[in-house]
């Protein structure tokens, strides 16, 4: 016989999988996700203060939306998990497709063209060093 309820079970499998990371998301960002990932890639590894200040300097649009979710990710890790935050570095990054808003722009002798709008789904993910 099972020792429990299944539901239990289930939780207390989850708690021992679940990631311990201090980590933060953005959903839904108006940004291709092949775009944010070339900012994602110059921060992967590096410290926090170093990531802050290459994001600070970057001229991409996603740098802004990344250190958005970068300054959240270590507030996250401060409060939540009381980690100090000299101590941590960025772990590892994403940037995955988010839903594609298709638009119509309308060409000559009547014909219409598509418009791709991508969207991306952006995470981080900090560990101590």
């Amino acid at each position: 016989m099972a020792k429990g309820h299944r539901s239990q079970i289930k939780k207390e499998r989850n708690e021992q999988n679940k990631d311990r990371r201090a980590q933060a998301h953005a959903k839904f960002v108006r940004v291709s996700d092949t775009k944010a990932r070339i900012v994602l890639n110059q921060i992967k590894g590096k410290g926090v203060d170093e990531a802050e200040a290459i994001l600070a300097y970057s001229p991409r649009y996603a740098a802004e939306i990344i250190a958005k979710v970068l300054k959240s990710a270590i507030a996250n890790a401060e409060n939540n998990l009381e980690l100090n935050r000299n101590d941590l570095y960025v772990a590892d990054v994403a940037a995955n497709q988010g839903p594609t808003l298709k638009r119509i722009r309308p060409r000559a002798q009547g014909r219409a063209y598509r418009i791709n709008k991508k969207t991306a789904h952006i995470s981080i993910y900090l560990d101590v060093k």
